[in-house]
């Protein structure tokens, strides 16, 4: 259960990676619900022995029982989680193949520990820099000498307690003792020497812890300022990058712990400025006459250090994100549920339940009023909750977790403002609370970074482009809502970052200095390396282009990008460049460059002839990937020759690594995964290609006969349109069958 409530914690670049572990594969609801059980058994040991698997099998589904009994005893069956739902899961999908459940949940939990791993890494709560190390210990050397002094000043009131009791004591006690024996009256001017003594002991101790007060301002002052404009904005800075696939560490601990310990400070010096003036019962001096208003000038200047650090203090932990794109924050769909969390940096105990947040759509914002095309929109159901501390770290955080828009008021038809795409279109979500405590009231705002309202899936590709566009130009607290009616550009090495890190996020790799070379050919023609938003995603749209590449990876090819095996972004005239010095055989993985919904091809080399040549087969789509894995279509792929003989001219991946060592833990229909109970060995549908005609490679010198070539085999697609699939690579046509 460790790892999985350590998963819970991570950001949402982060979590989605976890997410696209399980999709398709196995539900999160049951690896959340059996989290416990699940990280117990050796799923390890299952993947290879089929009793033990079928023993964790049965283990998840008594345990499943067992959840459910107790939810049917607490009458919670109506918002509790779907048990029986789960187990029917479970027995229709794994009851025969319960060895598949353990391959599934042993790999799943291998991957879980390498993301928690990346995160530990990246993050640092993780691991900062030597930079940032210093100046997280500078600040906790600030704040722990602010501990101390408060410490002092503590001591100093109960020493004037006493003073000022004792004072107290002998006033009263002497008076008595006059009134019942008048000789003692001669002593009187005695006693009233030492109290006046005592008295002006206290005036000047006063003076010194009012003076020790200050000295706890004057040092939390700054400490405030870098902590309300320095360290919160980094981290929204940080967050914001982190919400388009950056690994930025956005823990909160540390801001967490500061403003909970500077507000635990200032709330001491108001309580202790209040003792000081109840104390206040000496007779009147010059000395005595200046306390009050100096006083007066302290508390107030406590008070604007607790109400600057207060109104700082509401953050929004995670952004909205929808279940349904977990690596796409900041883009919302009318009608469908998103989650917001918001949390509280002064964690203090008189805190607790205090503080009532309501989220406002669009609060504030001048385009509601002032631009007739910009849509308006509302929440589906007033939905406010009290800051707490049920999370299990105790912290003042709560969850907005069923949150869904409508629009209310939509554009203008036929407006001629309406310079905009919906895609286009920015908002804001702020979450609001009032903060009333010990006299001081304080009204406090969070808001979201800016987010796009779709009202289709078919939009969520422009709108990311939209998001990952306006967080890499609007850092820091500035909110251009009408960014993208004139949209400033962004340099090339800004977009290459960005582009890479949605790699990073799909597949658990980055683009290389190669990959992002050939982006930039297709993408910059600036001679100020700049990118306009009309090249991305407006009138060539490469975004779409890229966006393709991005969801076959997801959904077909994660494993091998992530491994490396894809080469990917890489030119015709390179792949011949590289394959042409490389043996027969030697093959590489490319996207398509002319498919924009997303295509993969590989490229070999062929030195039959004498001369190398490089061969490229059509690409392979989402659909086809849907039916046949990749590598099995590297494995089973052949050429066919004139005499009906198939041959896999596929041998090395380059640079030179042997087909099977690359791709064969990915094979499936290897004769021993293909062997069936009843011992026969099931029929696979092949893919393969007519061998070119003859020559295989073109011959050395050109013209005549290329072009009775290319004649022959334009005759051949036509009489084979309806068969086969051409693709056209360097004068030569390969066709491919699959059956």
């Amino acid at each position: 259960m460790a790892q999985w409530q350590d998963l819970l914690r991570l950001d949402a670049a982060l979590q989605a990676r976890v997410s696209q572990l399980y999709e398709g594969r196995f539900p999160r609801e049951i690896r959340h619900y059996l989290c416990v059980l699940i990280e117990s058994l050796d799923w390890d040991l299952a993947a290879g022995d089929e009793n033990a698997a079928s023993t964790c099998f049965h283990a998840l589904l008594e345990d499943l029982q067992e959840q459910w009994i107790r939810s049917v005893q607490e009458n919670i069956l109506l918002q509790g989680p779907d048990y029986t739902g789960m187990k029917d899961y479970l027995l229709k999908n794994f009851e025969d193949k319960p060895l598949n459940l353990a391959v599934i949940l042993s790999e799943c939990l291998k991957e879980e520990q390498k993301i928690k791993a990346s995160a530990s890494e990246a993050q640092a709560c993780g691991s900062p820099d030597m930079d940032q190390k210093w100046k997280w210990k500078d600040m906790d050397n600030k704040i722990n000498e602010l501990k101390r002094l408060i410490m002092e000043v503590n001591k100093e009131i109960k020493s004037l307690e006493i003073l000022n009791d004792n004072l107290d004591f002998i006033q009263k006690t002497w008076q008595n003792k006059v009134e019942q024996d008048i000789g003692l009256a001669q002593s009187h001017a005695v006693v009233e020497e030492e109290c006046r003594k005592r008295t002006n002991f206290i005036i000047q101790t006063k003076q010194v812890v009012l003076q020790e007060i200050v000295n706890i301002l004057n040092l939390a002052q700054p400490i405030v300022a870098t902590l309300t404009e320095v360290e919160l904005p980094e981290w929204r800075l940080r967050q914001q990058l982190a919400c388009i696939g950056s690994l930025a560490n956005t823990c909160l601990d540390h801001l967490q712990k500061w403003f909970t310990a500077v507000a635990e400070v200032l709330l001491r010096v108001r309580e202790q400025l209040q003792k000081l003036k109840e104390q206040n019962n000496t007779p009147d001096s010059t000395d005595a006459s200046i306390l009050p208003g100096l006083m007066a000038i302290i508390e107030n200047q406590t008070l604007s250090l607790f109400t600057q650090l207060l109104a700082n203090a509401l953050v929004v932990e995670k952004q909205p994100i929808m279940s349904s794109l977990p690596q796409r924050p900041l883009i919302l769909k009318t009608g469908v549920r998103f989650s917001v969390r918001v949390r509280f940096l002064a964690n203090l105990p008189e805190f607790k339940c205090l503080l009532k947040v309501k989220p406002v759509f669009d609060k504030d914002v001048e385009e509601i009023k002032t631009v007739k095309w910009f849509r308006h929109f509302d929440f589906n159901s007033d939905e406010c909750k009290v800051l707490d501390v049920d999370s299990p770290n105790g912290d003042l955080v709560t969850e907005f977790g069923h949150m869904s828009l409508k629009e209310i008021k939509g554009r203008a038809k036929g407006s001629i403002e309406s310079r905009l795409a919906v895609t286009e279109e920015l908002h804001i979500i702020k979450f609001v609370t009032e903060f009333r405590h010990v006299g001081l009231e304080l009204n406090i705002e969070a808001s979201t970074l800016p987010v796009v309202v779709i009202s289709a899936t078919t939009q969520v590709s422009s709108a990311w482009a939209s998001i990952m566009w306006n967080n890499m130009l609007s850092t820091g607290d500035s909110r251009n809502l009408q960014l993208f009616v004139d949209p400033p550009p962004l340099t090339w090495e800004q977009l290459s970052q960005v582009l890479s890190w949605q790699f990073l996020c799909t597949g658990m790799r980055e683009l290389d200095e190669n990959q992002l070379s050939v982006l930039r050919n297709k993408i910059v023609d600036d001679p100020d390396d700049l990118v306009h938003w009309s090249k991305f995603s407006k009138n060539e749209n490469a975004w779409l282009w890229i966006d393709g590449i991005l969801d076959l990876i997801r959904k077909h090819l994660v494993d091998l990008w992530r491994d490396g095996s894809i080469m990917g972004f890489i030119s015709r005239e390179r792949t011949a460049e590289l394959l042409k010095e490389k043996r027969t055989g030697t093959f590489l993985l490319r996207f398509s460059e002319s498919k924009t919904n997303g295509a993969i091809s590989f490229s070999w080399v062929d030195n039959a002839n004498g001369a190398p040549f490089v061969h490229s087969i059509d690409p392979y789509t989402k659909d086809e990937l849907e039916k046949t894995s990749l590598p099995d279509y590297i494995n089973t792929y052949s050429l066919r020759g004139r005499k009906s003989r198939h041959t896999n001219p596929l041998l090395y991946l380059y640079p030179d690594i042997p087909k099977d060592t690359a791709f064969g833990h990915y094979f499936t229909n290897t004769a021993e995964k293909m062997l069936a109970v009843d011992g026969y060995v099931h029929r696979k549908r092949g893919d393969f290609s007519d061998n070119p005609t003859p020559p295989p490679s073109p011959p050395r010198e050109p013209n005549t006969d290329m072009e009775m070539e290319m004649d022959f085999e334009t005759k051949q697609q036509k009489k084979s349109r309806d068969h086969c699939s051409i693709i056209s690579f360097y004068g030569i046509n390969i066709y491919r069958y699959v059956f």
